[in-house]
């Protein structure tokens, strides 16, 4: 059973200014540029699963492009926290899947390194049906990833790496998250499984049904790359309706705000639904323990 209690954001004074912390069963969508400090915010939620679930959240990595996202350094530096790495083959082993020593992983980078950016504008048609191909393919990687932690007690995701996108449906990594969010985040955990088992989840069925979990339980925060730099900016931005931003229960803004003759960092929370919220702009600082309000 749910019991829709708040998860903390692992940043203290945030879950306050958030009226007790991030909505179970949302989504949940931090936005700003690179550099500002989104990578450090989601390994801080994903690590503040250890206080409510006794398990850290997990790290779904869509970077298509050359340049890491550090999640590693970070999960060190901070947490003293080994990212286990899972590769993403396009037919995991399933042998044993269900397990109590199957060893899961927390961090899962779908795509290959391929140093150009993913969205159909910036392709030509050859290339757009070979990432087409390459998704499809990779997809019960991420499920298989994605189920294994959440019957194994995982209550968080982090999705990371998006890149910016003037038309967000031509996307292909916002159309996997779409995907992974409402056919596997989202779903009852028995259609999960039968996405995953395919051919072979007649004789998984008994397993699966012992293996059940809320989908209402389970946060997930979306850390979103945009072209914006500056906070003004970003809170000035218009919301277009089926961009991943306009469908958030919770919007977290991170970006550059000027105090004076010198620029620090500041975050805005533009929508929380259902909840009480700040209404402020928030300074905060990053230093080896992450983010921190000031």
């Amino acid at each position: 059973m749910s019991n829709n209690a708040r998860q903390s954001t692992g940043i203290p004074g945030l879950d306050e200014k958030l009226g007790g912390g991030l909505m179970p069963g949302t989504l949940t969508v931090v936005a700003g540029s690179t550099g500002i400090g989104k990578t450090q915010l989601g390994v801080q939620y994903a690590e503040a699963g250890m206080v409510s679930d006794s398990r850290r959240g997990v790290i779904f990595d869509v970077c298509a492009r050359g340049d890491s996202q550090s999640h590693g350094d970070y999960a060190k530096r901070m947490f003293d926290w080994d990212l286990s790495v899972v590769p993403s083959e396009k037919h995991p082993d399933l042998s044993g899947f269900f397990a109590a020593e199957q060893q899961r992983g927390d961090y899962l980078h779908v795509f290959d390194y391929r140093g150009q950016r993913v969205t159909r504008r910036d392709l030509d048609w050859e290339e757009w049906q070979s990432w087409q191909s390459e998704l499809n393919a990779k997809l019960r990687a991420a499920i298989a990833f994605l189920y294994g932690n959440f019957i194994a007690g995982c209550r968080r995701v982090v999705v990371d790496g998006v890149e910016p996108t003037d038309r967000p449906q031509e996307s292909i990594q916002l159309n996997l998250f779409e995907y992974v969010y409402h056919q596997v985040l989202r779903k009852d955990p028995e259609w999960v499984a039968r996405d995953l088992f395919r051919e072979s989840f007649r004789q998984n069925a008994d397993e699966a049904a012992a293996h059940v979990y809320d989908p209402q339980d389970i946060g997930c925060c979306l850390l979103y790359t945009s072209h914006e730099t500056m906070l003004d900016d970003l809170i000035a931005r218009r919301l277009d309706e089926g961009d991943a931003l306009s469908n958030a229960n919770t919007l977290i803004y991170m970006g550059k705000i000027r105090d004076g003759n010198r620029i620090g960092r500041g975050l805005y929370i533009a929508k929380h639904r259902g909840s009480a919220c700040a209404e402020e702009i928030l300074p905060y600082e990053i230093d080896d323990g992450g983010v921190r309000l000031i």
